[in-house]
C-alpha cells in the first residue's frame, strides 16, 4: 500500500491536522488549530475523523503517523496523507507551534 505524504509546507489551508503524538509531546508543542488523538485512542475515537476534507496525520517524526494512515485508508478513508518528517520537519520549516505548558514551544 502506498501511504500519501505530504510535506510540511504543503499542507493544505483548512487541512484537519491530526496529531497522534502522546500527551506530553503535544503539551510542549504542536501546531495551532491542531486536534490531539494519540495514536492508540484512534480505533476507539474513529468517528471524530473527518471523512472528508484533506486529513494530515502528524507524529514526531513521521513513523506512527504512516502507521494511522495506513489504518484510516484500511477503514476506508481515502483523504488522508502523512505529515513527512513529523513536527521535527514542521519545527525546521518554521511553521507556527504553540505549547500547553507555558513554556517555549518545542518538539520532543
Amino acid at each position: 500500500m502506498q501511504i500519501p505524504v505530504t510535506e510540511a509546507g504543503q499542507v493544505p489551508d483548512g487541512a484537519y491536522l491530526l496529531d497522534v503524538r502522546e500527551p506530553e509531546e503535544w503539551t510542549a508543542g504542536h501546531a495551532p488549530g491542531a486536534t490531539h488523538l494519540p495514536m492508540m485512542d484512534v480505533p476507539v475515537r474513529l468517528d471524530e475523523i473527518p471523512r472528508d476534507g484533506d486529513v494530515v496525520v502528524v507524529c514526531r517524526s513521521g513513523g506512527r503517523s504512516g502507521q494511522v494512515v495506513a489504518y484510516l485508508m484500511h477503514q476506508g478513508y481515502d483523504n488522508v496523507a502523512n505529515l513527512d518528517g513529523g513536527m521535527l520537519d514542521w519545527a525546521a520549516a518554521g511553521r507556527p507551534m504553540v505549547s500547553e505548558d507555558g513554556q517555549p514551544a518545542r518538539v520532543l
